[in-house]
């Protein structure tokens, strides 16, 4: 074993079960989907991992085309009047906002203060009030894919908590209540159909508590998911943003009887945390393990080699690889690496199948195909290669579906009382508790125990109850949960 196949086979130091903080950081780093930039905070995201947000864009590209939104591109640098004009949205972004620093020899001394977009209500709000005159400008549905900067003093975790991180935002306008209100639900039900098709991670869909929705919103929907370590992750949001924009940036319409009135606005997003979700709920001990939908390369051929059959063994192995092109198959053809190291490093960086192809193989005309999620090996006929593999690769989406969803229900506990809630959480549950919605009793749990409310879920039953802190009257549950 050469000097080089020593150093990468050092893989992953420690246990998922046993320092999942570290382990997350070993593998996201060593199977080189992103690293740590040099200015704290920052992130520099790897081909291996931007590959599956180009992925998480191309589907999710198209369910905006099927609902008639346009991608656009708006300015990076907010003036700072802007965030004054909603005050709530404006107190709620203050802490994290990153400010330019004029020159010294800049010759405009009057040109107000500019800051970096933690998002972007508020410049894109300026162009809408522009571009809408009539309600024959309405329904008006824009996204942006970028970046945005919210200056985090929280310590960096990759992915999942960087001053900078990549997302799409979309924002909406409507004439009517009742149509926001609709397209506020729509695109989270996108969300959570995309995260669950996609992503093979169950999420659970419900309005976010007064305090913590989005700051300037009416309301604020959210998808959450349940990682291994008993933290939520918040996986997508959709808002209502009201009329209080509209009012704070001039957006007016004239209607259909030529009456002016104040539209209604939505805001929906998710963000390259994503990614994290990935590495959390379906990596173990090896490495990265990503469902195959969006997986770019979806299976690795390795070529078991011996000198008097190598050339027939490569040969195979290009025509395989010719046979699964649409998975975008590849040959690990490398030479000074054993076998051995080969799907070492497959393991690492994820991909779900592996294939091996030495001199038996060849008589036998199959072909030896590997699943990464549970190591499980079968004999495939050449015949019959490209239609079996297709099938494993969907069976193993539905699997890593499947074991998620089946962590996710058996953490979600009920708690009757508070000492209840607070052994859940200590216990790294998901607790669903009659809560009063109150914003102080809601702090006082968070002070006390760290979790904060995560959703109202959805689908959940009407129930007279006592809130489990103040023991006042509640008609509905609320999950707490610590999160990300």
């Amino acid at each position: 074993m050469g000097k080089t196949e020593n150093v990468q086979m050092l893989g992953i130091t420690v246990k998922k079960d046993e320092d999942f903080s570290e382990w997350y950081n070993q593998v996201v780093q060593k199977a080189q989907l992103a690293d740590y930039g040099p200015v704290k905070g920052f992130m520099v995201i790897r081909p291996h991992g931007y590959a599956l947000w180009e992925a998480i864009q191309n589907y999710f590209n198209k369910v905006m085309d099927k609902h008639k939104v346009s991608n656009a591109y708006f300015p990076l640098l907010i003036p700072e009047s802007f965030f004054r004009k909603e005050a709530e949205h404006a107190q709620g972004f203050e802490p994290e906002l990153a400010w330019i620093e004029k020159s010294k020899g800049e010759e405009s001394k009057d040109e107000e203060r500019v800051a970096i977009r933690p998002t972007s209500e508020t410049i894109m709000y300026d162009s809408y009030a522009k571009w809408i005159r009539s309600w024959r400008d309405l329904p008006l549905r824009i996204n942006q894919w970028c970046n945005v900067l919210r200056w985090e003093v929280k310590q960096t975790k990759l992915f999942l908590r960087t001053r900078e991180f990549l997302w799409q935002e979309g924002h909406c306008v409507y004439a009517t209540k009742e149509e926001c209100d609709k397209e506020v639900r729509l695109f989270l039900d996108a969300y959570k159909k995309m995260v669950e098709e996609l992503l093979a991670i169950p999420v659970i869909a419900g309005k976010k508590t007064d305090s913590e929705k989005f700051a300037g919103a009416l309301y604020t929907t959210t998808i959450e998911a349940l990682m291994p370590d008993g933290k939520s992750l918040q996986m997508g949001t959709s808002h209502n943003l009201g009329q209080g924009f509209a009012k704070s940036f001039g957006l007016k319409f004239l209607d259909e009887e030529s009456k002016e009135q104040l539209p209604w606005q939505s805001s929906w997003g998710f963000s390259t945390r994503l990614i994290g979700s990935i590495v959390m709920v379906h990596g173990d001990d090896k490495g990265v393990v990503l469902p195959p939908r969006i997986a770019k390369q979806k299976a690795v051929i390795v070529p078991i080699l011996f000198d008097n059959a190598k050339e027939k063994v490569l040969k195979k192995c290009s025509e395989v690889e010719k046979t699964l092109s649409s998975i975008n198959a590849f040959v690990d053809d490398r030479e000074n690496y054993s076998p051995g190291w080969k799907y070492s490093d497959a393991e690492l960086k994820g991909i779900p199948l592996r294939l091996e192809i030495g001199p038996k193989d060849l008589e036998k005309k199959h072909v030896v195909v590997v699943r990464r999620d549970n190591g499980k090996k079968e004999f495939v006929k050449e015949k019959d290669i490209k239609k079996r593999v297709g099938e494993i690769l969907e069976e193993m989406h539905s699997d890593m579906f499947n074991k998620a969803k089946k962590f996710m229900d058996a953490n979600i506990v009920e708690a009757k009382n508070w000492s209840e809630f607070e052994k859940g959480i200590k216990s790294k549950k998901m607790v669903s508790v009659h809560f009063c919605g109150d914003a102080s009793c809601e702090e006082e749990i968070k002070s006390e125990t760290t979790a904060t409310s995560r959703c109202i879920p959805f689908d959940q039953k009407k129930s007279e109850g006592k809130c489990v802190k103040c023991e006042k009257p509640s008609k509905e549950k609320v999950l707490f949960a610590k999160s990300y």
